[in-house]
Order: structure tokens, then sequence, then C-alpha cells
């Protein structure tokens, strides 16, 4: 099988080479502290929007390509697994790839909504943290968004039946890490202890079975 050669995997490889080409960037647009003593602070606040704005979307819509480009479709081996059509969708989807999809879809949807709800959908498109949240989602996992675009991800990725999409699924989990563990040591330089009081006591990522009681 040729990866770079055959056009039905270009657009794959090109997503996935866009997604991670957004890495430097994200990055970048975290440094606030950086840029305001550069540029002053109200002109390095504007160019981390600007790099969030780009790197957001960038990887965002790219993500979007992983998710839609052409690539092998796989087929959970299970007897009697009917596939259906849903309206606007000219895929023939396997029901028990629609009802895997729910359990992963529904939550990462829920996460995601009320990640953007609880910093507004400002703070998330341009990274600038203005406010430390530690109530709803944010009590659950310090990066409820990021849990829920994974969950999302694996849920489309078994909705379209999309092979390498989901084969792709431990690199979004390692990009992911690494985007948080930045914006955590940003974090932790421009909020100090507020924030590292907020690590001790919420996971990063995966949420704990039982919670501790907050004072």
């Amino acid at each position: 099988m040729r990866f770079w050669g055959d056009d039905v995997y270009i657009w794959f490889s090109i997503c996935v080479l866009t997604a991670i080409a957004m890495i430097p960037p994200y990055f970048l647009s975290v440094e606030h502290l950086k840029f305001q003593g550069r540029y002053g602070k109200e002109k390095g606040n504007r160019i981390c929007a600007i790099l969030g704005l780009i790197s957001g979307w960038g990887f965002f819509l790219s993500w979007i390509g992983i998710w839609v480009a052409p690539q092998p479709r796989f087929i959970l081996p299970i007897p009697e697994n009917p596939s259906i059509v849903l309206p606007g969708i000219n895929l023939p989807i396997p029901l028990l790839h629609l009802i895997v999809s729910m359990f992963f879809l529904m939550p990462g949807a829920w996460l995601g909504v009320n990640g953007v709800r609880e910093t507004t959908l400002r703070v998330a498109e341009t990274h600038r943290t203005e406010r430390i949240v530690t109530k709803g989602v944010y009590s659950i996992a310090r990066h409820p968004q990021y849990l829920g675009g994974l969950l999302a991800h694996v849920g489309i990725s078994f909705l379209l039946s999309a092979l390498y999409s989901l084969l792709f699924t431990p690199i979004i989990i390692a990009l992911i890490v690494l985007i948080s563990v930045k914006e955590e040591r940003e974090l932790i330089r421009e909020f100090h202890l507020e924030y590292e009081e907020y690590r001790k006591r919420v996971p990063m990522l995966i949420p704990r079975l039982r919670r501790h009681q907050q004072d």
C-alpha cells in the first residue's frame, strides 16, 4: 500500500501534517508573559490572540479532515451487524458502530459545550485565560474541552468507520498531552499558587472515580 504516492491517501497525509504543524504556533499563543514583556501588554495579548485563532482553527479543521479524508473503512467483526444510512450522509453505517459512537460522542459533546460555556468562546479561541475556572466540568478535569475532543474523535472515527482516523488516536492523545503540559506551565507562571492548588485537586484529563471533597 502506497501512502504518499496514492491520491486516495494524500489528503489524510496533508491533514495529519497540518495538525502537527499547528503545534508550534499553538505553543506560542499561550506565552502571554513573554509577548507582553517584548511588545507591551496590549500588543502582546493581540499577537497571542492571533496565534491562538490561527493555530486553534487550523488544528480543528485539520482534525475534521482526518475524519473525513479518503481512507480504508473498518467493520467490527460482529455477526448480525446491519448497516443503516443516516439522513444527509450517503454512507452506510454499521448499526454497532453507530451505537459505539454515541457512547463517545455524547459525553464528548457535553464536555466540549460546557467547557466553552464556563470559559467563554473568546477564551477558547484565543487561549487567553483571564481567570482560573474550577467549577462545572473544570472540577472534573483541568482540560475538559480536550478530553471532549478526544472522545468525539473516537466516536466520529467509529461513526464513519474511518480506519486511519482511529489508528491516529494515540498521536492525538500525545498532541493533547503536549498542549496541556505547555498550557499549564504558562498558567503556573501567570497564576502561581492558585493554579498549583487547582492542579492538586483536579486531574489533567482522566476524571477520578471519587472526587475529593473541597473546602
